[in-house]
Parts: C-alpha cells; structure tokens; sequence
C-alpha cells in the first residue's frame, strides 16, 4: 500500500529535492557549499519578501522561536503573547522562561485575535518591548491577519513584532519588508517541502539594533552570531549540510512557480478541502480558517481511534490528529507543501472510503463532486 502524508509537518517531500540531499556530503567551508548557502539567502529573501537577511539555524522552528527571545530581548522585557492554541502557547512559555514578563491574551482555540484586542492590551502596557504572535496556529487551523496586527503595533508603540509564520510562510502571503515586521521564523519540514531541521529566520533592522542591546544569555541560538556569520554566507557553527543543500532545492521550485502563485495555490487547495469535508457533513473548526491545514470536527458517534486506524491501515493515509482537550475530537487535513489539486481529491475521497469502511451514514460520491466543482467553478 502507498502511503500518503497529510500532516501539517512534515510534510511531503518532493524526489527532486531528496536527489539533492542524497548525493554525496560536501564540506561546508568550502567554496561549494558557501555558493549554496549563498543563493539559499537571496532566495529567502525571496520567499519572505524582504531586503533584510533572513538566517538559517539548525533546528526545528521552536528553536528559532527561542532564538527570537533571547536574542532580541532582556530579562524583565514585558512580552505580549496571545495563546490561541499550542503555538501561541508556546510563545508564552518562551517569554516567561527568558524576560519573566509576560501578558498573555488568550482566545478561544479556533478563532483568532483581533487587532482592537491587540490595541487595548498595549494602551494597558505602553511599556511593553515585544509583540509575539502566530500567524496560522497548526493546531487549531487559525490564520490571524498579522498585516492589520502589524500595522496596530507600529501605530502605538515601538514594540518589536515578532511572527511565528512556520506553518504560513509559502502557505499564506507574508511581506515582512512592507508590512513592519521585526521577526518572522519558519521551519523547513512546513511549506518549503523538507525533512525537519531547519529554521529560517528574518531580521528587520530594528530587530538588529536590539540583538545588539539584549543582554539575554546564549550561545547556540545567538541571533548576533548567525547576524555575523550571514553577511559572509557563512554559519557560526556546522550547519545541517545536506538539509540546506534540499532547500537550495526547494526554494528554486517556488522560485519557479512564484511565490503569489504558491500562495494562491494553497488558498485555492483549502478551500477545496473544506467544501469536500462540509459536503460529508463534516463542521468545521476554525472561524479563520488557515491555508495550511484544515481542521474538522469528527462526524457525530465516530470514534477517534477506530476512524485513524481505517484510514491509516487500510487507506494508506495519515492525518494529524486534535490537541490537549480536542484530542479524539477533531482531526487536521493538510494541504500544506508539495501537494496539489488530485491531492484534495484523494485525500476527500479516502475520507469517503473509510466513512463507508466503519458504518457512518453519507451520501457516497458528495464529498469527491464538492472538490471538483471547488476546482472546476
């Protein structure tokens, strides 16, 4: 059996870019790895639509995450934080673990922040340095417009806007240059179609001007040392050689399709998705549904681990399953990557299959016909 991912990371990767990481290894202090490492900086400006360098760790997104923390502010920094699900979480464990000054927003999974929200937790705290926020939150398929957000926070105050985009950037439009932002992470096993590894980072200058000024311990996830080591096409430590070599790759593929092209391709994937699962009677779970993933609630009287186990063994696919008090409630589809319009219909069609496989009443072919009218309207 053949089987198929539909996770939110990782995701499918293409065979072209595993040919690149397949060949042999390659120093990365020689002439040839910096002429990669190069072109993989020009193109991430690219991707991220900026002037301004955007530096490679090797890590998982997390990582960049925690890099952005430590080294764009100092112990006491009050941080907003809006916890909307496990990544917005996250940003607020970072931030109480490294400055100890957080405010939290929280909203309700599955709905996003507003930007008023956003406005009135600074009028409360003119003090604060920092603003982080996710721009689609993978756990609870939420995307949040961080251009209005962005544009609040420049208005109000000087805080540096800090984005985790590591399931938006190539799923949703990001212009880090034209809309303010300070920071913006990503990780390579999201949109750019690679194995984990890999986070990206992109540095406004007043982001450069207080990694200058943080007086945050760290070492490894130094934003200052990468910020050195980039204008050189270098990395202050061994970086994950074959992983950069995949995303030359990758980034020449987007490059290729171009990046308003990408975007619109995954807009275009999830809504198909989401008319394909409405159309088996399936509700979804975001009021501001992410490009990235598509979460639905599970339909009424089918059990969680009967259902996976149907679709996974005996349809060959895999979805993501909910998080914390959502598990066994919903499920998250992706269309996030390497994935295109006969994707979605067998991804809605194996849905039909396993429905059919565990006894839960549907009207058969619904599902399949709503996504090819989605792509044929």
């Amino acid at each position: 059996m053949k089987k198929r991912l539909f996770t939110p990371g990782p995701t499918p990767v293409p065979e072209n870019v595993m040919l690149r990481m397949a060949a042999p290894i390659i120093h990365h202090r020689n002439p040839e790895f910096v002429e990669i490492l190069s072109r993989v900086h020009a193109d991430l400006k690219y991707l991220f639509q900026t002037e301004q360098p955007v530096v490679v760790l090797s890590s998982s997104g997390t990582g960049g995450m925690e890099a952005t923390v430590t080294s764009l502010f100092s112990p006491g920094d009050k941080l907003i934080t809006v916890n909307g699900g496990k990544f917005g979480e996250r940003w607020g464990q970072l931030a109480k673990t490294f400055t100890g000054n957080c405010v939290e927003l929280t909203v309700e999974w599955g709905t996003a922040v507003q930007p008023e929200q956003i406005l009135e937790a600074l009028k409360n705290n003119p003090d604060t340095k920092g603003v982080l926020i996710t721009h689609s939150e993978t756990s609870t398929g939420t995307a949040t417009d961080i251009k209005a957000i962005a544009q609040i926070v420049r208005e109000n105050s000087d805080a540096l806007i800090c984005v985790d985009g590591i399931t938006a950037v190539g799923a949703h439009e990001v212009r880090f240059d034209e809309w303010g932002l300070d920071a913006c992470v990503t990780g390579s096993q999201k949109g750019l179609m690679m194995p984990p590894g890999l986070a990206m980072i992109a540095l406004s200058e007043r982001a450069a001007k207080a990694i200058e000024a943080s007086k945050t311990p760290n070492y490894y996830f130094s934003l200052k040392k990468a910020l050195k080591s980039h204008a050189k096409d270098d990395t202050p430590y061994t970086p994950a050689v074959s992983l950069v070599i995949g995303l030359d790759e990758s980034l020449q593929m987007i490059k290729a399709e171009g990046i308003e092209n990408v975007w619109k391709r995954h807009e275009r994937l999830a809504n198909a998705c989401r008319e394909g699962c409405a159309a088996l009677g399936m509700k979804l779970f975001s009021n501001s549904p992410s490009f990235a993933v598509t979460p639905v609630w599970l339909p009424e009287g089918v059990d969680w681990k009967t259902f996976n186990k149907a679709l996974k063994s005996d349809n060959g696919i895999t979805v993501a399953a909910g998080q914390d008090e959502y598990k066994g409630k919903i499920f998250r589809i992706s269309h996030l990557g390497f994935y295109d319009e006969l994707d979605m219909l067998l991804v809605i069609g194996a849905l039909e299959f396993t429905l059919k496989q565990i006894g839960h009443p549907f009207e058969y072919g619904s599902g399949v016909s709503a996504v090819q009218k989605a792509f044929l309207s």
